[in-house]
């Protein structure tokens, strides 16, 4: 039975926003590519990115790349974030901590984020969690909780309670946000997670509750620069552009179509079903490219034309 999606699209329960690819580091792992030459985006398309937004988010995480490297963007977006929601939302930010001193930091702060996750305790990353400790001093002088607690799982008022805090994770071959997605650099390099039998979907990070509907994990959609997607590793297609379209719009029109709906419910196996492609079929395909994201390329590519308008809107294939 599929689960009933949510009505109300302009009010969302996570926002994650990589609004730049340019980072000090050069991680082999990097699913987006990130590095000393990643994309970027212009302030412009920033602020007409946080226009389009929903008008009631309760956390947006800010990350990238890495947004101390673009820092004077990171501000500007800070600025406007606070501008339109009135600090009613909850801003978080994802940083390897490399860039970060007390200075740093305090302008952060001051500029309303909350929380910060130091994501580069791992081999993969220049410093390899070497400033730890140096990191923890930095936070504390500024008066910012350590905590071991995930912010975006961990129950109820969680945030509301602990308003300015910070943790820190890194990767590993068993667990890296559930694995190595079949993207960016992690695909150039072959260390992408080759088994088919592990859903990134049913993940915090996959597609799973993008549109709702479940009560275990959160409500999040994810930004890759502008490409508005169902989840972090991001669809072969985006659902829409955020610099074009409204959000809350485009997520309304993907609760009407069948395979993203199958997406809300973690299950891209089942995305062809109304579409001629059996679960059996997909199974087959899915054992042969090892990876559920390249099984989810692989059919949106082969059925774009039936999925997408030839201007890219989504289409309306419905139950």
């Amino acid at each position: 039975m599929m689960t009933e999606i949510k009505k109300d699209f302009n009010h969302l329960q996570s926002l994650y926003w990589v609004f730049t690819q340019l980072c000090n580091d050069d991680c082999d792992h990097c699913y987006n590519d990130s590095s000393p030459f990643g994309k970027r985006i212009s302030q412009e398309d920033c602020m007409a990115i946080i226009d389009n937004m929903p008008d009631h988010i309760e956390r947006i995480i800010l990350s990238g790349g890495e947004p101390l490297a673009d820092i004077k963007l990171l501000h500007a977006i800070l600025d406007k974030i606070q501008d339109k929601y009135k600090g009613k939302t909850q801003v978080m930010i994802q940083t390897n901590g490399d860039l970060l001193n007390p200075a740093k930091l305090q302008v952060l702060i001051d500029k309303g984020v909350s929380r910060f996750d130091i994501a580069s305790i791992d081999r993969y990353h220049k410093k390899a969690g070497g400033r730890l400790m140096e990191l923890a001093d930095i936070f504390d002088t500024c008066g910012v909780v350590g905590t071991e607690k995930d912010p975006l799982i961990e129950g109820g008022h969680y945030l509301a309670e602990n308003p300015l805090s910070w943790g820190y994770w890194g990767a590993s071959e068993e667990m890296w946000l559930g694995g190595n997605w079949a993207r960016g650099k992690a695909m150039k390099h072959d260390i992408w997670m080759k088994d088919p039998e592990h859903n990134f979907c049913t993940i915090l990070s996959g597609a799973r509750n993008f549109l709702g509907g479940h009560e275990d994990i959160p409500n999040e959609i994810s930004i890759q620069l502008w490409r508005i997607n169902p989840c972090c590793p991001g669809t072969h297609f985006p659902m829409g552009d955020a610099r074009k379209q409204k959000v809350s719009e485009v997520l309304d029109r993907a609760s009407k179509n069948f395979v993203f709906k199958m997406l809300n419910e973690g299950d891209p196996l089942k995305m062809g079903l109304k579409l001629g492609v059996s679960e059996a079929d997909a199974k087959i395909k899915n054992e042969e490219l090892k990876n559920i994201c390249l099984y989810c390329d692989h059919f949106l590519k082969c059925n774009k034309d039936k999925i997408f308008n030839k201007d890219g809107v989504m289409a309306d294939v419905v139950e």
